[in-house]
């Protein structure tokens, strides 16, 4: 394998092409997946989010039931306090102390009445947050199918693909290395900044692949000549000539296959 150095500038564009092809078939494959991945993802942060709502409904439920618990007691202790207050009205000496029982007696009557307001609205609350965690589980296993059926799509794509792309990555990789790394910043930054991720383009009817502006004749001499890289001005592209690029488009066919 030729130094970097030593290589021509006709075959750094053959270089550049091919890393072209081959990041174009990984966006294929990727593109294959669509918006699948997304999906997936957007799925299992939703169901998370479901997941937690439940939780917190369930813990609620739990503090309500708690409460009605609770509220039932303190009805058992206020009888059992009215129930000796009536023992202690049987043995009272004086006006006073019948008085004073009787007021413990209301006051007990009155936190049994507030006990049981708190567990009618205790079990309002019940009713109203087990309908709701129902809405909320019926909602989370809907979801959860859904995830299932798109993992299920998403595994049998990647099962297909996944070991032609991990090859590919790995060849781009490899391609990298033969071009200077000036080359290939500039090629990976044009990627990221055009839509279809095209770096490198033969030049197609007098104009860039992709693009409607014409080159001017001395400028597709100086292409077809393959001794500088010469860049669309419009969009930025490496320019290479058509036959080149069919000469490595079959070569690269070849290694697809």
């Amino acid at each position: 394998m030729a130094k970097k150095s030593t290589i021509t500038v006709e075959d750094k564009l053959r270089s550049l092409y091919d890393l072209q092809l081959i990041d174009s078939r990984i966006d294929e494959i990727r593109n294959l997946r669509g918006e699948l991945p997304l999906e997936v993802s957007d799925l299992s942060d939703e169901i998370a989010g479901l997941e937690k709502r439940i939780q917190k409904n369930q813990e609620e439920l739990e503090q309500f039931e708690s409460g009605i618990k609770e509220q039932k007691l303190n009805i058992e202790n206020s009888q059992a306090l009215i129930k000796k207050y009536e023992e202690d009205l049987k043995r009272v000496r004086n006006n006073r102390e019948y008085n004073s029982i009787v007021k413990e007696q209301e006051f007990q009557q009155l936190e049994i009445q507030l006990a049981e307001k708190k567990i009618k609205e205790f079990t309002f609350k019940i009713s109203n947050k087990k309908e709701a965690l129902e809405q909320l589980q019926e909602k989370l296993g809907q979801r959860q199918d859904h995830l299932d059926s798109k993992n299920n799509e998403l595994d049998a794509i990647l099962q297909e693909t996944q070991k032609e792309e991990d090859l590919l990555l790995k060849k781009s990789a490899e391609f990298e290395k033969n071009i200077e790394d000036r080359l290939v910043n500039a090629y990976k930054r044009i990627r990221g900044s055009v839509k279809n991720g095209l770096a490198v383009v033969p030049v197609e009817r007098g104009a860039s692949g992709g693009s409607f502006f014409t080159i001017p004749a001395q400028v597709q001499i100086e292409i077809a000549s393959r001794n500088k890289i010469i860049t669309d001005e419009h969009s930025g592209r490496i320019l290479i000539d058509a036959e080149l690029a069919l000469e490595e488009q079959e070569k690269m066919n070849s290694f697809f296959e």
